[in-house]
Order: structure tokens, then sequence, then C-alpha cells
């Protein structure tokens, strides 16, 4: 078994409301959400690195956005 680690994480108002708002709705711990959300910026990065896009697409209007990460 992997060893846990603990850390400390100073959100704003906005941020945790956030976080709170996304654990409620998904019913997940917000713990869980923040591991959600450290694997899909994993995969995401590993998909940028080797040259392909992220891209929204509407289904109604057939209409793609890219996402820019910085």
């Amino acid at each position: 078994m992997t060893a846990k680690r603990t850390m400390t994480l100073n959100l704003t108002d906005a941020e945790m409301r956030v976080l709170d708002e996304l654990s409620t709705r998904k019913d997940i711990t917000k713990t869980a959400v923040l591991r959600q959300a450290l694997r899909l910026y994993q995969t995401i990065d590993a998909r940028v690195e080797k040259g392909e896009k992220l891209l929204f697409e509407n289904d109604a209007t057939k209409e793609k956005a890219e996402l820019m990460l910085l």
C-alpha cells in the first residue's frame, strides 16, 4: 500500500466555495475532488507536452474552442 502524506492547503474563500460545491455536487470528499483534479491535470499536461491540443466542442453548434494552458 502506498504511504499517504499530509499537507496544508490554504485557499481563498472563493476557491473553498468552489471546492465545497464540487464536493457536494459530485457527492465525494474534498480530498477526492483534489485527487481527481490532479489526475486530470497530469493527463492534460502529458498530452499537451506531446503536442496534442485540448478542445471543447458544442454538440448543437459544432463550435470548437481550444483550451490554452499556461
